[in-house]
């Protein structure tokens, strides 16, 4: 059982494909994809990987999965929850009754869940000393123990912040007793899921990223710490009350210019000024044609909203489809 902010539905369809390739028959759903009650009228499988939302959890009470992981927790749905504190208790539900808790130690929130009585298997970018680590030197490579596994360059998956995906899910293959070789392999040739840092096209020279599941600060800042600058960024929509400070420090660092769209706009517009250019669009179609504008050859185009997207779309696919087609357009 997958839960976090930010990463679990790509981590809950990378562990599905992972077991298959072991020879456990595994299906996806819960929040992804199928609901978890449907998927009991299919024939049973070896294995069922969900993923599940904080809204999920708040009435789920018999759980007791095989292993379970928070992969990390930042804030999103403030407009539901009246704090964070509260947000996180509810995804820490899933770890009640799990044989095996995964733990992200670089989260301090996620690391403070109640686990007690559990086997823990944990997981870092940083810190040496987790079961399954980053290491970076001679070159950046997934490890467990301090045992190579797997070079980052080898991966399809990109961004740092999938590397930590990467980690999750290796983390659960070894509960889940899955062998390692095929386990491997498969996540090498992963290649993740729609509107989540997905390339769309070359145009002119500049790149197109269509990130648009990035609904939260915490997402926006993964996708733009795990590219190689400068970006030119499209972003805004519904802000779900978040506080939006936490963009300016990687912004500085690799955004020249923003395109801001949706009804949180102005409260960006705001947050950024200072940090780096921005200007606004009334729909997708403009907020492309004014990225390409601003974008120099060898730079990127980036969609990652930090927003919701129900202000101006159907959801974010609907969203990240029409990114895709405006895109499409320039390259005609």
């Amino acid at each position: 059982a997958i839960t976090g902010t930010n990463g679990k539905s790509t981590v809950t369809a990378l562990l599905a494909e992972l077991a298959n390739a072991a020879g456990r028959t595994a299906v996806a759903g819960g929040n992804l994809g199928e609901p978890a009650l449907d998927l009991l009228e299919r024939p049973v499988p070896g294995l069922y990987v969900l993923e599940l939302s904080s809204f999920q959890l708040e009435t789920t009470y018999s759980l007791e999965p095989v292993a379970a992981t928070v992969l990390n927790v930042t804030p999103d749905h403030l407009d539901r929850y009246d704090s964070l504190d509260d947000y996180a208790a509810a995804k820490a539900r899933i770890y009640s009754g799990a044989a095996t808790a995964i733990v992200n130690a670089d989260d301090a929130r996620v690391s403070a869940m109640p686990v007690a009585g559990q086997r823990v298997l944990s997981f870092s970018l940083r810190d040496a000393d987790a079961d399954y680590v980053l290491l970076r030197e001679p070159e950046a490579v997934l490890a467990c123990r301090g045992e190579p596994l797997l070079p980052v360059r080898a991966m399809r998956l990109q961004g740092e912040h999938n590397a930590a995906n990467a980690l999750a899910a290796l983390a659960m293959c070894e509960a889940l007793g899955l062998p390692r070789a095929p386990v491997l392999e498969a996540l090498a040739a992963f290649g993740g899921l729609p509107h989540r840092a997905q390339w769309v096209a070359e145009v002119d020279g500049v790149r197109y990223v269509n990130d648009s599941k990035g609904t939260n600060v915490g997402a926006t800042v993964a996708a733009v710490e795990g590219m190689d600058g400068p970006l030119v960024l499209i972003a805004g929509g519904d802000g779900k009350q978040q506080d939006f400070s936490g963009l300016r420090e990687a912004f500085r660092a690799k955004v020249r210019h923003v395109v801001l769209i949706g009804r949180d706009a102005p409260q960006l517009a705001e947050t950024l000024e200072g940090v780096c250019a921005t200007e606004r669009a009334a729909d997708m179609r403009a907020a492309v044609a004014a990225a390409r504008a601003a974008a120099r050859p060898g730079e990127t185009v980036l969609l990652s909203p930090a927003c919701a997207s129900l202000d101006m779309f159907r959801d974010y696919t609907h969203r990240g489809d029409e990114f895709a087609a405006a895109v499409r357009s320039l390259a005609g």
